[in-house]
């Protein structure tokens, strides 16, 4: 579940230059007995298993540490994983992800991890989901790993605002052109319809990312949205 994802393309090819390293633990390994036990049926009773926290804690005390590490455990009962904490993570030398999964694990895990770290409020039945987009998310940020540095600096989040809209040719498609301003070579003004846009499309399609960048933007940003600007078509 967790290599397959990873081993292809941008993420991928970012292993096989030497950018960014990703190792995938079986905490199989570190099972009990003959079968390689690694849960139990929960104290006090209820449904399903609980992974043993002896079990996964010599699977973490297994993986060497380099630099600045930071532990993390994917749970339903954690931070909400956005792209300010990608740029938190990408400033450690190494993160190791302990995978949630079905009841969960041992509650005195949480001594071993400096954090847990959630998707979102749904549950899913383990958390290698989770890890494989959170590995994707922070790799992209690591220099050489995205073809072009800049991709990672003006792009949805980065800034608490959507990106702006992107075109290419043709120029016109189904009675749908291309925004002149992007044919018209001035600079300037481009980048003032992209910021613009980036507000606008905040605004209409994430309110609740619009009234977190209001309360936080500097004085000198001017308010364009009395302005007229007009919504691109594929904002309704």
């Amino acid at each position: 579940m967790v290599e397959a994802p990873l081993s292809q393309s941008i993420i991928g090819r970012a292993q096989d230059s030497g950018s960014v390293d990703v190792h995938v633990h079986n905490v199989r390994e570190y099972g009990l007995g003959k079968h390689k036990t690694v849960d139990d049926t929960p104290y006090g009773g209820g449904p399903g298993m609980v992974m043993r926290v002896d079990v996964v804690a010599a699977g973490i005390d297994a993986i060497p540490r380099s630099g600045r590490c930071r532990v993390l455990l994917t749970s339903p009962l954690g931070r909400r994983f956005d792209q300010r904490m990608a740029e938190q993570l990408a400033t450690y030398e190494q993160v190791i992800i302990v995978c949630g999964h079905y009841e969960g694990i041992d509650a005195r895990i949480e001594d071993l991890v400096d954090e847990r770290v959630s998707l979102g409020d749904f549950v899913m039945t383990g958390g290698e989901i989770a890890a494989v987009a959170i590995v994707d998310a922070v790799a992209r940020l690591h220099t050489g790993v995205l073809g072009n540095s800049a991709s990672a600096k003006d792009e949805s989040f980065s800034d608490g605002l959507l990106e702006y809209p992107q075109y290419t040719r043709p120029q016109k498609w189904c009675s749908r052109d291309v925004p002149p301003v992007l044919l018209s070579g001035h600079h300037r003004n481009i980048e003032q319809w992209r910021t613009d846009q980036k507000i606008l499309r905040t605004k209409t399609l994430r309110p609740d990312l619009f009234e977190a960048w209001e309360r936080k933007k500097s004085p000198e940003v001017s308010d364009i949205l009395d302005e007229g600007v007009d919504v691109l078509p594929d904002v309704e």
